[in-house]
This record gives structure tokens, sequence and C-alpha cells, in this order.
């Protein structure tokens, strides 16, 4: 099942559905939620089935795509969490690497992804994202994967000149993320640690790898994470990525106006997005901070 939030562009009303070959059905409108936050809140995920079998109340031109989860209780990112990538930036860690982002540093498939002024190194990275769907504090790997919710495709672009000694301030930026197009049921899947993840820059493939490549596994994440902090539902965990980034290429490879941005990973769909500058109002803040 493919659960998607929206904005329904005509009534500019928030809501989210199944998103199926034929249309959308707007769950929201029926069961009375806004978002799958707050369905997951007070259902189980599996109760999404009663809806299943509803006619289309939506075509994907009536809506905006919004993130996943546009209002998670917490974003975690795992840096340097694939072999060649840990070789591109010399990395010798064997904790898992952590960071995190805000929810107002992302946005939805089709959505602009903004560059900051401020920065000519704006980097692409795909990655496999998680979405919690049970509370859980110190799960253990063999029941990690029975907290997930469902798997989505997230771009996490990196302001790499601002990532300083560590990653958080080079992350959160407005709108420099990207997360969707939709939230995958783990029975749609597989193996989450089988799946083929790429990334294209205006057509061109510059990440291919294979989730089995991960340093630390999804289940091992999921462990480490729930030791030190209770995770809930609609909780999102970006889960690495590969080598191929635009900042080890020779020379550079980095994001600019007008770009598109493609993150495609198997059984679980395609997040595109298009690179637009920041306003030049961003630059004037900057200098009046300064």
């Amino acid at each position: 099942m493919k659960i998607v939030n929206f904005i329904i562009s005509k009534e500019h009303t928030k809501s989210f559905g199944i998103f199926r070959t034929d249309g959308i059905i707007d769950v929201g409108r029926h069961s009375g939620c806004r978002d799958i936050n707050e369905f997951m809140a007070h259902h189980q995920l599996d109760e999404l089935q009663r809806y299943a079998q509803l006619p289309a109340d939506l075509q994907p031109d009536d809506i905006s795509f919004l993130p996943v989860i546009d209002r998670p209780g917490k974003i975690f990112g795992v840096g340097m969490n694939y072999a060649e990538k840990r070789k591109e930036f010399n990395e010798t860690s064997d904790a898992p690497t952590l960071f995190v982002r805000f929810a107002d540093s992302q946005v939805g498939h089709n959505g602009t992804v903004i560059k900051p002024s401020s920065t000519n190194e704006f980097d692409y990275e795909g990655e496999l994202a998680i979405v919690i769907g049970r509370t859980g504090r110190n799960i253990s790997a063999e029941d990690a994967l029975s907290h997930i919710a469902g798997y989505s495709c997230y771009m996490d672009g990196s302001v790499r000149d601002w990532q300083h000694k560590w990653y958080t301030a080079g992350k959160n930026w407005p709108s420099t993320g990207a997360f969707g197009p939709w939230m995958v049921t783990p029975d749609e899947v597989g193996d989450p640690q089988n799946l083929s993840i790429k990334t294209w820059l205006n057509n061109r493939l510059v990440q291919d790898d294979t989730t089995a490549n991960m340093v630390h596994t999804i289940p091992q994440i999921i462990a480490y994470i729930s030791t030190f902090t209770q995770l809930s539902p609609g909780d999102v965990i970006m889960t690495g990525s590969p080598g191929g980034v635009g900042k080890t290429r020779v020379p550079p490879l980095f994001l600019h106006e007008d770009d598109i941005i493609e993150v495609e990973i198997e059984n679980i769909g395609r997040l595109t997005n298009r690179i637009e500058n920041s306003p030049l109002s961003e630059v004037v803040r900057s200098k009046t901070a300064a």
C-alpha cells in the first residue's frame, strides 16, 4: 500500500490517502484524520485496509504532495552508512554517525528544493527513509522491523560548507531536503536490506548502490537510537547515502538552479524535485545579522 500526504489544490485543505493506479482514496475525508500521524496515533496502520477498496476520490493532478510525514516528532539522519561513502570521506568510526533534521527543512515530491544563496556547495544525497509506526524504547534488533510503518525515498540535501565539525548546521536550511513521493508499507517493499538505490541529476546517474551495502543495518540503527530515546509513530530515520556525492567528485558536482534531482528506490518509487535559488531576502537577512 502506498500512503500519500497532500494538499487538495482546489480546496487548499490538507489530507492523506492511499495512492493507487486509478487515483487516490482520500482517507483523511473518510476517517476524519488530517494526516497519517493523526491516524497512527489512534489506529493500527493495518486498519487502512478498510478504506483500500473504496473508489478513488482524487487524481494526482488534484493534489500537491507534502512530505510523507510533515509533522514528525523526530527526524534522525545516519551519516557515513555505506561502504563506498565511508571510503570517500575517510570515515573510520565504528558507531553510527547521527544528526537531526527539522521539519521545515523538507519538501514533498515535485516540490521545490531551495539552494541557500550563501553556498556554492549544495550537495545531493539519495537515501532510504523509514517511518516508525509503533512506540518503543530499548528495541532489540530482532524486533526492530515490527516497529516500522513503511519506507520512502529521501533527498538529504547537504550544505557542505556549513557542515563544519558536526552535520546539523549543513542539514537544516529551509526546504533543502525532500521526502516522498509516498510511504510504502513493509509487505510491498520486501527485504529492506536488498533494494537498489539510485540518484539521478538531470537524467545523469550519479549514485548507484544497494541497501545491502549499509554498514549499520536498519534493525541495528533502530536498536541503537531507541537505546537513548523513545521512538514514536511518525518519527523518521534516514538510513544513509551511498557513495558518488558531488563533494568528492573531481571536479565537484553540486546542485544549481533549475537542476532536477531524483531519488529512485526499488519497490518504493521515484522522488523528483527541482532546485531553485533562495530569494535575495535571505542574503539581506544574513548580512544584517552579521
